[in-house]
């Protein structure tokens, strides 16, 4: 079994008064965390509280730019050529590290949210502009990429230190890609059979398939999100039980 991993969590979603999850919480919980830059959440003071958490707590920050979309919560693709995506994510990432400058705090990497991550995790144009932006970009920012994906090949092209991903909270289809939001059982919501599916997972390099089957998986860092209205519960067992089973958690990015 792997003996040390990342936890990371999606945060800083909220925007104005509108609140998305219990980011304090989680924060006790993870050692990194993906925050919103304002595309399809976050505003400049959510990104400025959710940094001064994070720098409070020892968590490592990274940027998770999305479509800005805050409607449909970054989820749903907006017709976009690559550059343009390139563009939009380097403005995005740009947004967080200069918030993160009055923060007091450095932005490590950069995680995609939602359906950008999907669709730079299939088509090799779209992983290759976001790998580009990033590399790009001041910091020597590492890039966090969904295991087994088109996004894992374009950012080690692209010279950047890559870290592959695994979901506590998501099934997954034989092909190595999450289960689409709309299918019925994509969304996992017990907090110990996902523990029990990770503590697995570390020990043989797989991942139970929806429906049956497996398909094997590496990863450095294990998500939790949000989002999910069970995430602190589920984090919460998570750590505990990869704790009790001799797994350090330990930031990818360093601290």
């Amino acid at each position: 079994m792997a003996r040390v991993v990342d936890l990371n969590s999606d945060l800083g979603e909220s925007f104005g008064p509108w609140v998305m999850g219990n980011d304090a919480a989680m924060l006790d919980i993870v050692s990194s965390a993906n925050v919103a830059c304002g595309g399809h959440a976050g505003d400049p003071e959510v990104m400025y509280a959710t940094l001064r958490l994070a720098a409070e707590r020892g968590v490592v920050v990274g940027a998770h730019p999305g479509y800005a979309d805050r409607e449909g919560f970054g989820r749903r693709v907006i017709p976009m050529a690559p550059a343009e995506i390139g563009r939009m994510v380097a403005a995005q990432v740009g947004a967080l590290q200069g918030v993160a400058a009055l923060a007091g705090v450095t932005v490590r990497y950069v995680k995609a949210h939602g359906a950008l991550a999907n669709l730079a995790a299939e088509r090799a144009e779209v992983a290759a502009a976001v790998a580009g932006a990033v590399a790009a970009l001041p910091g020597r920012l590492m890039l966090l990429a969904i295991s087994g994906t088109e996004l894992e090949v374009q950012g080690r092209k692209a010279g950047l230190d890559v870290v592959s991903e695994v979901f506590a909270d998501r099934a997954y289809q034989a092909n190595g890609q999450l289960v689409p939001r709309s299918q019925a059982g994509a969304v996992l919501h017990d907090p110990d059979a996902a523990a029990e599916r990770m503590l697995r997972f570390l020990e043989t390099g797989r991942i139970p398939v929806l429906g049956g089957g497996e398909v094997a998986l590496a990863a450095g860092s294990i998500c939790v999100h949000g989002d999910n209205p069970a995430a602190v519960e589920m984090a919460r067992t998570l750590r505990a039980r990869l704790e009790g089973a001799g797994v350090s958690l330990r930031p990818f990015a360093g601290g």
